[in-house]
């Protein structure tokens, strides 16, 4: 499948994510990309994200295509089993963080997120994962791939995979995922 056939929602992490961030940027790139807003990044609540997508997937009339991030990949591996499997092909998540691993971030002990879930989510996904990411240990992606039934791509020495690891445009990351919706 093209990436113009397809509705592609974009699920960013916790905190405020720069315009900047590679997430908006695919938005600006692709006609048929959006990213969800959450009311709520520094104390998230996991049924309020899940509302909020839900509530975006139900204005979507085309397959969609998810694109998690940091905190967005383990919210999706947690909705996967409330998603229309009708609607949604597949999820594409990029720099898993690992919220079971105690004060990942200070202020914010991953609330409802934890613990991580480690059962196959029932779509075609595919993660991406740093062997540098502050977030995760890059074998802890790699378990949680697998765990999820997902293909696994190793990003190298590229950080959280964000504006703080310098990826702002990230073009080997569009180039991926257009591989990836190859797939459908």
């Amino acid at each position: 499948m093209k990436i113009s056939e397809a509705d592609i929602l974009l699920i960013p992490g916790y905190g405020e994510t720069s315009k900047s961030h590679w997430m908006y940027r695919w938005q600006e790139k692709m006609a048929s990309a959006w990213v969800v807003e959450q009311k709520d990044k520094i104390h998230p609540i996991r049924k309020v994200w899940q509302d909020t997508l839900l509530a975006r997937l139900e204005k979507t009339s085309r397959p969609v295509v998810l694109v998690g991030h940091s905190l967005g990949c383990i919210f999706l591996a947690h909705a996967a089993h409330a998603l229309p499997k009708d609607k949604v092909k597949g999820m594409f998540l990029v720099a898993p963080s690992d919220w079971d691993r105690p004060n990942l971030v200070p202020g914010f002990d991953g609330g409802d997120f934890v613990p991580i879930p480690r059962h196959p989510l029932g779509l075609t996904t595919h993660v991406v994962a740093s062997q540098s990411d502050p977030y995760c240990e890059f074998d802890t992606s790699k378990a949680l791939a697998q765990s999820w039934g997902a293909t696994f791509q190793d990003a190298g020495d590229a950080g959280h995979i964000s504006i703080d690891s310098g990826h702002g445009p990230w073009p080997e990351g569009l180039m991926s995922f257009a591989h990836f919706m190859k797939r459908f």
